[in-house]
């Protein structure tokens, strides 16, 4: 049975949109349009909702609709979504808010995880999410700001003077410090400071 929240999920690509749906609905009500403009113009409360975007749509794309919602619906957490995902997309959806960048495919227990995500994170205060950074070393910090920038692990390596092995190490220490799955948890770590 579904619950009071609800998931506006918003792609262009129809068998996309009803798959997401029939995966979401389960668990929380879901609407589903097929551009930013029909979601914009729907007037969603944004109360107890959450819009899952796609990043590539004709019109206005996501980050662009991400910003909208940021503007007009502040409080409403968005989760970007993406076949074609890199580094400075995340860095971007992250800056302007996002709670969650998804690169499809993905598992059901990764999309729900991050609407689980987002719908504590819209009643949480902000105190409450900032990142435990201080658990981070000296040297954790300083891979941690590269890595965030989006600098390959050999890159990091060869800006510190150490091997890529040994920040891959670090990596890993970070990650789980954080209780980050990826890069993008880690981006929104950065965000939170």
């Amino acid at each position: 049975m579904a619950s009071d929240l609800t998931v506006c999920v918003v792609d262009d690509d129809a068998d996309v949109r009803e798959s997401l749906v029939l995966l979401v609905r389960r668990k929380y009500r879901t609407l589903a349009f097929d551009s930013a403009r029909a979601f914009l113009e729907a007037g969603i409360s944004a109360e107890d909702t959450c819009a899952l975007v796609d990043i590539r749509m004709p019109e206005m794309d996501g980050l662009q609709l991400q910003r909208e919602i940021r503007r007009t619906m502040p409080g409403l957490p968005v989760i970007i979504m993406t076949g074609h995902g890199d580094v400075p997309m995340a860095v971007q959806a992250m800056k302007d808010g996002a709670v969650e960048f998804l690169e499809k495919p993905f598992e059901k227990a990764i999309l729900m995880d991050a609407l689980e995500a987002a719908f504590t994170r819209s009643t949480m205060p902000a105190r409450a999410r900032e990142a435990p950074r201080k658990a981070l070393t000296e040297r954790e910090k300083e891979i941690f700001d590269l890595l965030v920038e989006g600098h390959q692990n050999k890159v990091v390596a060869h800006k510190l003077g150490i091997s890529t092995r040994t920040v891959e190490v670090h990596r890993r220490r970070i990650m789980e410090k954080l209780n980050a799955r990826n890069l993008a948890d880690l981006v929104r770590h950065a965000l939170s400071r």
